[in-house]
């Protein structure tokens, strides 16, 4: 799969065929269970009005592509404080459903890392539900939990989950 798969850094304005494609990637994982904002059923306008939104110059997104379809997502929000303008935050890793465990996520943060640290951003910084896979994830790429949050998002059963709160010290071997 590495060999067919494509990363590719969206930069400008995302084009109508992309937009779709993150659509359907977002309420796929939604209506799979991720908790990264939103809550199920998520529409399909609802989805495409996100990502027609989301780029800004504080925030990189690259996608992941497969067979001519985006199998995965993630962003970094750079920090533009003053005293903070060495970190960013990891936002909305997305993996679709059926190419999960397939290495696209492992793809996608290292990829994140590598711009980070080539901005001068030192830390990284992201949450996750407690409980989901994603935290197997992060523990095994060297994030280290920061501590646990109760009650921090509302689950589609209605249930407050409580969220991790992860970091990474980057290296220069990143």
């Amino acid at each position: 799969m590495k060999d067919e798969m494509l990363l590719i850094e969206l930069t400008n304005k995302i084009d109508d065929y992309m937009e779709e494609e993150l659509a359907d990637l977002l309420v796929q994982v939604v209506e799979n269970g991720a908790s990264i904002g939103f809550l199920p059923p998520l529409s399909f306008a609802e989805a495409r009005n996100y990502w027609a939104n989301i780029l800004a110059p504080d925030v990189r997104l690259w996608i992941a592509v497969w067979s001519g379809r985006v199998v995965g997502t993630v962003q970094l929000h750079l920090c533009g404080k003053p005293n903070g303008n060495h970190r960013a935050e990891i936002a909305k890793l997305m993996t679709s459903p059926q190419h999960r465990r397939l290495g696209v996520g492992r793809a996608l943060m290292r990829t994140a890392e590598e711009a980070a640290w080539s901005d001068g951003r030192t830390l990284l910084v992201l949450d996750t539900r407690e409980g989901d896979p994603s935290n197997l994830l992060y523990r095994s790429i060297g994030y280290q939990q920061a501590g646990i949050i109760p009650s921090f998002a509302r689950s589609a059963s209605g249930n407050l989950d409580a969220t991790v709160l992860y970091y990474k010290l980057l290296e220069q071997n990143v």
